[in-house]
């Protein structure tokens, strides 16, 4: 995918994103990103408001460990 974000881009981004976005950041699929969130196994921290959002500073911290 060549329409990744890069890091610097994504430290800019909001304290919280929707879904879609994040998963493009770490290069899966919205689908796939909602299914490890409904089995806890999404690898950055998400908050439910009555729509998922994460947390841009633990998506930060996954893509820096990468």
């Amino acid at each position: 995918m060549n329409d990744l974000p890069t890091l610097d881009e994504v430290r800019g981004w909001p304290a919280t994103v929707d879904v879609s976005r994040a998963a493009k950041a770490i290069g899966i699929s919205r689908a796939q990103m909602y299914r490890l969130i409904a089995t806890g196994e999404a690898p950055v921290r998400v908050l439910d408001f009555g729509s998922k959002r994460v947390v841009t500073a633990s998506l930060v911290r996954l893509l820096e460990a990468a």
